[in-house]
């Protein structure tokens, strides 16, 4: 399970090859970046990324273009990003989507997290749990005492199977006695917000900004958030770990990653403008409006969060049975 350790240290590599950032920073960058978002416009990771799109271009000095690849998961951007020249003008965002199919590969895939050097974790959020009117579920509690009377029963929707949304939930109903709901997954967090508001499932777990949008009007009833605190926007919604799991935490995150073998310099200098990106009072507004808190810790704090992340997951998935492609 995750903590809020993971999230509350910016590690500075500031004084690191001190000579050769300087010399980078004379030369680097030199011409527009490439972000690949692995998924669809209009998703959570590309709002992530256009929020921060134009604050990261003003701290390097060159321009900085989304290139959206969706596909497989996020793999099939992957794929690109791993296959683009390790010079310094590909960047990759993902979140923990990403330790998901990393912990759960498809059928015959292979481990992609080796073709990547990890350069920024850049912001942690925590998943929504949200019901709908209907269902009669109005807490969190009742919902775990739903669960518990009749095991199977309820109906959760989640943006695909194995997804992080997916191995959240079931982290937190075994968390909360080993509850067991049946999760329906979707084709990603549109089609599944559309159900949930339409009363086609009981509940859903999603990122918190996602379901969020569609309380105010009664759309949706929110029951806990899954990180390690309230959020401001939403005090009166509690924490899973307050509620019905003692203690747990299990946080969502957007990073960035370059190919394997970008210069060390040269990722020095993007970490320093992405940190620079998201502590920009505008733009960690519109993140904490989200339900993001700007983090800015380094590529190794990043590299071990994700390695933690995906063993998370594979410890979950096993413990329930789910493998990718169920």
């Amino acid at each position: 399970m995750l903590t809020r350790r993971r999230f509350t240290a910016f590690v500075s590599a500031a004084s690191v090859a001190a000579p050769a950032v300087a010399r980078a920073r004379e030369t680097y960058p030199a011409r527009t970046i490439r972000l690949i978002v692995p998924w669809p416009p209009g998703g959570g990771v590309d709002t992530f990324g256009r929020i921060v799109q134009a604050a990261l271009a003003a701290q390097l000095g060159q321009t900085v273009v989304i290139d959206n690849i969706g596909g497989g998961s996020g793999r099939i951007g992957n794929q690109a990003a791993a296959r683009a020249a390790p010079d310094g003008y590909t960047l990759m965002l993902v979140n923990d989507s990403f330790a998901a199919t990393e912990a759960l590969p498809p059928p015959g895939g292979s481990a992609q997290r080796p073709s990547f050097d990890a350069v920024t974790l850049a912001a942690s959020g925590p998943q929504g749990v949200f019901s709908h009117p209907r269902s009669g579920i109005r807490t969190i509690e009742e919902l775990a005492a739903a669960a518990r009377a009749r095991p199977g029963a309820l109906n959760v929707g989640v943006p695909g199977l194995a997804s992080s949304q997916h191995l959240t939930s079931e982290l937190l109903l075994r968390a909360a006695g080993n509850l067991r709901v049946t999760h329906i997954p979707y084709r990603g967090g549109g089609p599944l917000m559309q159900d949930l508001i339409a009363g086609n499932v009981d509940a859903a777990v999603v990122t918190f900004a996602a379901g969020a949008q569609h309380v105010g009007n009664g759309s949706l009833v929110p029951l806990a958030v899954t990180g390690p605190k309230r959020q401001a926007s939403f005090p009166k919604v509690p924490t899973v770990g307050d509620t019905i799991a003692p203690g747990f935490e299990q946080a969502s995150w957007m990073g960035f990653f370059a190919p394997k073998g970008t210069p060390g310099p040269y990722r020095l200098r993007l970490h320093e403008a992405i940190v620079a990106a998201v502590g920009e009072p505008a733009v960690a507004g519109r993140l904490r409006d989200l339900g993001f808190e700007p983090v800015g810790a380094d590529g190794a704090a990043f590299a071990a969060l994700f390695d933690e992340t995906v063993r998370t997951f594979a410890d979950i998935a096993a413990d329930r049975q789910i493998a990718a492609g169920d």
